[in-house]
């Protein structure tokens, strides 16, 4: 078995399942920087209106939930160009347009599949992953996509995304890890979406944010960034665009285009 997966599977359960556990979901800790700051009322709307699409992962002993796995249905035709450049951001845009106009969703978008830090070591993600692929088989849909966000990408914020994307092990597998156990897992890369999140704000909220000056215009690296922050002082605002890859998990073949 993959060291990447190489735990006793967990339990998992839903929101719509257990209501009870939604604020220690939103409270559990994870690896997201702090300026990455998703629209909290569409999140919000996402949990309360798709509670049974939020998957969480439980400790048996205590209840404690170790490991979270957020998504949102929506409709795809399956042709990759289809696949919106605007990946994280779009995602959530068009279950909310999808929801309200009654269009029935063939696919489900993973958002994050996350481990709080205490339990990294047992290597809950592929789990979790698998746990959400399940659940979107008995849902019907034809997919799992995922805009990933490659875990040490920040590690090499110098290469863009398709230079990143084509460094490979020499089993052939990527050499990011999260890419890797998605790829293990059935999952084949799509393509670059180039404009997955956007982050912007004031120079000080980055100062918050992330402990630097911000005193410079120009492209700045931050920790934890995919890619540099674009800086001017002058305006005082910098913004952050994040690339992803689209990966798909195909569950069944996917409809043709009519």
């Amino acid at each position: 078995m993959p060291t990447d997966l190489a735990d006793t599977a967990p339990r998992v359960a839903s929101l719509a399942e257990r209501p009870d556990l939604e604020p220690a979901v939103l409270a559990m800790d994870s690896s997201w920087p702090d300026y990455i700051r998703p629209d909290p009322v569409l999140v919000h709307w996402a949990f309360e209106r798709h509670a049974r699409h939020q998957l969480v992962a439980l400790d048996d002993e205590t209840d404690e939930v170790v490991a979270r796995a957020a998504s949102v249905p929506l409709r795809w035709s399956g042709a990759t160009d289809d696949l919106p450049d605007t990946g994280w951001d779009e995602a959530l845009r068009q279950c909310l347009a999808d929801t309200h106009s009654g269009r029935e969703p063939n696919t489900l978008c993973a958002l994050e599949v996350a481990v709080a830090p205490d339990h990294k070591e047992r290597k809950l993600s592929g789990r979790l992953l698998e746990a959400l692929k399940e659940h979107a088989r008995g849902s019907a849909h034809h997919s799992v996509v995922v805009p990933v966000r490659p875990s040490r990408k920040h590690t090499r914020p110098d290469l863009s995304m398709s230079e990143y994307l084509a460094l490979t092990r020499p089993d052939g597998l990527p050499e990011d890890p999260w890419l890797r156990v998605h790829v293990r897992l059935g999952g084949e890369p799509l393509k670059i979406c180039p404009v997955s999140m956007t982050i912007s704000g004031s120079l000080a909220q980055w100062r918050e944010w992330t402990g630097l000056p911000f005193d410079t215009s120009g492209p700045v690296e931050v920790p934890g960034a995919l890619a540099p922050v674009a800086v001017d002082v002058e305006h005082d605002h910098a913004i952050y665009v994040e690339p992803n890859v689209w990966v798909r998990h195909a569950l069944s073949e996917a409809p043709r285009r009519a």
